[in-house]
């Protein structure tokens, strides 16, 4: 029985990304074959079977092969061997067995043919190895087929090894005969041949796998960067709202003071209640300007998705320019309305980045909000701003006045909650709490750039719950 080798792996369809579970996990199945695989099994199916009747056509002419097996026999066995390849793909073990019995009848009634009936064979083997979903099968299907194979192969050389009458026309005398030179050849083609079959059916297999892993790596890797941009939505959103919170707390606190101040001196100092209108005018003002500024964040945030571009406005720039060094503007703000503060700045300014210096002012500007809220307007507040050796120092405290220590007023809790996220993204501390004498304190560390700074993100002292 002579045995050829050939044809390699049929490539396996690109897989669709995310349409598979993980490849790693215990019972991973491969995609079923598309369409398009199917009619390319047909076509290799009735293309091995034409190919195996014209072989044997020419085989029956030479008169090679004495007492040749019957022509309608001969094309029955070797549609056998050739024709279920047309639904390799869907039943490859079911294609295997009758492929490999079919080649076994063949040979033992001497179908003249070869060529054709071995490529047949070697795409049944290599298919089942390629295409069998139960890996357990397809190890024990191939096993049986391969020891068949080789058992009628050693059967056929016995025979011919004690049949006198089989003359190939070698020499049988000796140890190494070449009678024994060609029955060794035999063996070892057929060990490549079917070593070969199983081994380019696995690698088709986990080359499969492979891509499968790929695909199912790259739809974690989509979704980690659609998770990663919610997150920094939502981010940004938090951001928008601590910024709406100190602008709005900060200014309409600061109109209610003075609107109150008016209506109380309204009849007796129209002089007093006119200034403290005009506060009211000028806080609303400016709230109006930092809300534009917002929306025009939010506008041009809108803007980069879409890609249609939106010049900057001018409230843009307004915003931008609130810093630390408005912390005196805000200071007498408050003073305008009614609180008494007093400020002082140590040391030598050092360079800010801008989200630090807005981070600050927006600190202090949280901060002077809850003492008129929470100790009100007749507490004294103390603002320092210290320039130290590679940080800066911000620290808001009062006395508590009397509202502070009768009954605090109810909160959201969103004060202390952006103070903290926004000294965090500065890479500071933060110390807030009650004092011992009574009132509250908020001191902020923030490192400068170049220097070394304090502890990065930490926050200590005594939390309580603001507004």
């Amino acid at each position: 029985m002579a045995v050829v080798p050939s044809g390699t792996g049929v490539p396996a369809p690109l897989p669709r990304v995310g349409a598979a579970g993980d490849p790693d996990v215990a019972g991973w199945s491969r995609r079923p074959p598309t369409p398009d695989d199917l009619r390319w099994d047909v076509l290799l199916g009735v293309s091995l079977f034409v190919g195996a009747i014209l072989s044997s056509v020419m085989w029956r002419v030479t008169g090679l092969i004495p007492d040749p097996a019957e022509g309608w026999l001969s094309a029955l066995l070797l549609a056998a061997q050739t024709l279920p390849l047309a639904v390799r793909r869907r039943w490859p073990s079911a294609v295997a067995v009758v492929a490999g019995v079919a080649f076994i009848v063949g040979q033992a009634l001497l179908v003249p043919e070869q060529l054709f009936s071995n490529i047949a064979l070697f795409m049944a083997l290599y298919t089942v190895g390629a295409w069998e979903q139960s890996r357990t099968r397809a190890f024990w299907v191939r096993a049986v087929v391969v020891t068949a194979m080789f058992t009628w192969l050693l059967v056929s050389i016995f025979l011919a090894a004690t049949d006198p009458d089989e003359d190939l026309g070698l020499d049988r005398v000796g140890a190494f005969s070449p009678f024994v030179a060609y029955m060794l050849i035999q063996l070892l083609t057929n060990v490549l041949y079917f070593a070969g079959s199983w081994w380019f059916g696995d690698h088709a297999w986990a080359s499969a796998r492979e891509r499968e892993r790929t695909a199912w790596r790259t739809r974690l890797l989509q979704a980690e960067r659609v998770r990663a941009e919610a997150q920094a939505v939502a981010l940004e959103r938090l951001r928008i709202a601590r910024e709406l919170h100190d602008a709005v707390a900060h200014h309409v606190s600061l109109m209610g003071v003075q609107a109150a101040a008016a209506r109380t001196v309204l009849g007796t100092d129209p002089a007093r209640a006119a200034a403290a209108l005009g506060h009211v005018e000028e806080s609303a003002r400016e709230a109006v300007v930092e809300l534009q500024g917002l929306l025009g964040t939010l506008r041009e945030g809108a803007a980069a998705v879409s890609g249609v571009p939106v010049p900057p406005s001018a409230p843009d720039e307004a915003l931008a320019s609130l810093d630390v060094a408005r912390i005196p503007r805000l200071v007498e703000q408050a003073v305008a309305g009614g609180l008494e503060v007093t400020y002082q700045e140590v040391g030598e300014p050092a360079r800010l980045s801008p989200l630090t210096s807005l981070n600050l002012y927006r600190i202090a500007q949280e901060a002077l909000t809850n003492t008129r809220k929470h100790a009100g307007p007749s507490a004294r507040a103390d603002v320092r701003l210290r320039w130290l050796p590679g940080e800066v120092e911000l620290e808001v405290s009062d006395d508590g006045g009397t509202a502070r220590r009768a009954a605090p007023a109810p909160g959201t809790g969103m004060g202390l909650a952006g103070m903290r996220e926004r000294v965090a993204a500065d890479g500071g501390t933060l110390e807030a709490g009650r004092l011992r004498r009574g009132g509250f304190l908020v001191r902020v560390r923030v490192p400068v750039a170049g220097g070394d700074g304090a502890g990065r993100g930490a926050t200590t002292g005594r939390e309580t719950t603001d507004g």
